[in-house]
């Protein structure tokens, strides 16, 4: 079990991939939390379907003078390449990262991934009110900040044996 890795989630502005317009980043060291990161990303075209204002609340107006992907990528590329990569649901993370990285032409970077949402069968929510976890759900940040803490509660359980 690796207790050094980087805990991310991306809120999105529609169901395309490429239309991330948050992200949150927990980098864990040692399995101690040392550097967190949040951003919002203008998504391409800064457009928004109205469902997915009403689940994270962010809409074009709040990401109208944001970065873009592309400008946001060199800050978290550190925390991400040759690095494990953990998410609550990775499909739909590691997707968007893949997808966004090749609508702006990068060259997507090796990594390792891991999935909470895999590991403990439930969404975020239940388990963070199971273990005690505050929660802000469908902040980018503090989807990161929980799914690093659910990792880190594995992997310290399946070190003790427990």
């Amino acid at each position: 079990m690796k207790n050094t890795f980087t805990a991310i989630d991306f809120e999105t502005a529609s169901t395309g991939r490429t239309s991330i317009c948050q992200v949150g980043l927990v980098r864990v060291v040692r399995g101690r939390i040392q550097r967190t990161y949040s951003s919002l990303v203008q998504p391409p075209g800064n457009s928004y379907r109205s469902d997915f204002i009403e689940i994270h609340g962010i809409d074009a107006a709040m990401t109208a003078d944001a970065r873009t992907f592309d400008r946001v990528w060199p800050e978290i590329q550190k925390y991400i390449e040759g690095e494990l990569v953990v998410a609550h649901n990775i499909s739909f993370d590691d997707g968007c990262l893949r997808h966004t990285l090749a609508h702006f032409g990068i060259a997507v970077p090796e990594y390792e991934t891991a999935c909470t949402y895999k590991i403990y069968d439930k969404g975020l929510a239940d388990c963070c009110r199971e273990y005690g976890i505050k929660l802000n759900h469908h902040e980018a940040l503090s989807d990161a900040t929980a799914c690093a803490k659910l990792y880190l509660k594995y992997t310290r359980r399946n070190r003790s044996g427990r």
